[in-house]
């Protein structure tokens, strides 16, 4: 009996002993098929010109093809739920931005659990939103545009890509911070919301640097002044607005790699490591400077401190202005 029982223990442990070298041997091939890297937003926006240069870095660094494919609609909420809803095994990434920390507040019932269904790899870097006006505006600069909202309260218009976007959130944390006022005039995208620009319909703009940049440099608008801490190495003659009378104001765009929550931290650890290496590739960098982006390449761990840093930022001044999405 006593035998029979040391043969049943020790078949068990020999089986779990497999199943362990089998885990471990699977974990060590990683990855072990090609990769998805979803876009939430269009095909030939910024971020998928990005996510297609980070691409073809981690393939070489992964061994295996790496597939962008666009999934964009709801504020990013769509591509953001494809990866949540993806086998945690490190083979699905989302390359995203500050949305990802805003969506929790434009949207109440989100289809995963914002706090768990999506993790950090690592976040890539930091880019300005920038204020633009048509060339014949008096407004010179940023400290022009506070001033006169200072004397002229709720007089100016302003233009965004849309409710809830990052170019509308940077102005109402502006607004927020300083106490003045100005009137948002929400469009469904860049393209319209500069036009009209242009055409003098409405004063100004808060807009992407990508976006702006080809007006900018053509001196068709002139940029006020960047919504980041920092200057951007884009266009470093344009102040921040935090050095231009708004002290402490600072409304940073992040661009950052994630994964399905419960993904193997070695899967993690590994993705970070290449999404390092990808990063630092002429072409990455290329593609990097044009949209503005300034690398930080934070860590999985740092990455998770900042997103929930962003999302009670966020959070409080959405609800405290009752902004909705569209």
């Amino acid at each position: 009996m006593q035998r029979r029982l040391l043969g049943q223990w020790a078949a068990t442990a020999g089986l779990t002993t497999l199943g362990l070298c089998t885990a471990a041997r699977a974990q060590q091939g990683f990855p072990n098929r090609p990769l998805r890297l979803v876009v939430p937003f269009p095909a030939g926006g910024g971020t998928d010109v990005l996510a297609r240069a980070l691409g073809e870095g981690l393939s070489r660094e992964l061994g295996q093809p790496v597939i962008v494919d666009n999934k964009a609609g709801a504020g990013t909420v769509i591509g953001n739920d494809v990866v949540a809803k993806s086998v945690p095994d490190g083979h699905t990434l989302l390359l995203t931005t500050s949305a990802i920390a805003i969506v929790p507040s434009l949207y109440p019932k989100l289809p995963y659990a914002a706090e768990t269904a999506l993790v950090p790899v690592l976040l890539l870097g930091v880019a300005p939103n920038v204020a633009v006006v048509r060339a014949e505006s008096p407004l010179r600069s940023a400290s022009d545009l506070l001033q006169r909202l200072r004397a002229e309260p709720g007089r100016l218009s302003y233009a965004s890509a849309g409710n809830g976007t990052t170019t509308h959130l940077a102005a109402e944390l502006l607004k927020s911070s300083t106490g003045l006022s100005m009137t948002h005039v929400p469009y469904r995208g860049a393209t319209p919301a500069i036009t009209d620009v242009l055409a003098g319909q409405v004063d100004l703009m808060f807009g992407t640097l990508p976006s702006v940049a080809p007006f900018i440099k053509s001196e068709k608008v002139r940029a006020l002044g960047v919504t980041g801490a920092k200057r951007s190495p884009l266009f470093p003659d344009v102040p921040t607005f935090a050095e231009s009378g708004a002290p402490g104001y600072s409304a940073d765009v992040l661009y950052g790699v994630f994964v399905t929550g419960g993904t193997p931290a070695s899967a993690i650890e590994r993705l970070g490591a290449a999404v390092r290496k990808a990063s630092r590739t002429e072409g990455f960098q290329r593609r990097a400077e044009a949209e503005g982006l300034v690398l930080t390449l934070d860590g999985a761990a740092e990455a998770l401190r900042i997103q929930r840093a962003e999302e009670a930022k966020w959070r409080q001044l959405i609800k405290a202005n009752g902004i909705i999405a569209e």
